[in-house]
C-alpha cells in the first residue's frame, strides 16, 4: 500500500494532467486566432510576431505532449524529471508572454 506522500504525488500529477489538458483546450482555441498577430502593419516583417506565432500555434501540442513525457517518466520512478516535463507548458507560456511584450500590436 503506497504511503501518503506517494498518494500526494499522484494526486498532483494527475491535477497537472487535467490543468494541461484544459489548457490544451484553450491553447487550440487561441491557435485559431494567432493569425491576428499579423493585423498591425509590419508585423509581418517582424521575426519576433513570427515567433510568438509559433509559440501560439506550438502551445497546445506541448500541453499534451508534456503529461504524457511527464507520465511515462513518472511510471519509470524518476519523479523530478516527470516534475520537470509537467512543467514546460508553463515554461512555454512564460517564453510566449516575454516574447508577445515586443511584437507591436
Amino acid at each position: 500500500m503506497p504511503d501518503t506522500s506517494q498518494r500526494w504525488r499522484l494526486a498532483g500529477m494527475i491535477a497537472a494532467t487535467v490543468v494541461w489538458a484544459v489548457m490544451a483546450a484553450f491553447g487550440a482555441l487561441a491557435c485559431i486566432f494567432s493569425p491576428l498577430i499579423f493585423d498591425r502593419p509590419g508585423n509581418l516583417m517582424n521575426p519576433l510576431a513570427w515567433l510568438s506565432l509559433l509559440l501560439l500555434v506550438t502551445f497546445w501540442i506541448v500541453c499534451i505532449l508534456a503529461p504524457f513525457g511527464a507520465w511515462v517518466v513518472f511510471r519509470r520512478g524518476q519523479e523530478s524529471l516527470a516534475w520537470a516535463a509537467m512543467a514546460a507548458p508553463l515554461a512555454w507560456l512564460a517564453l510566449l508572454a516575454a516574447v508577445l511584450q515586443f511584437v507591436p500590436g
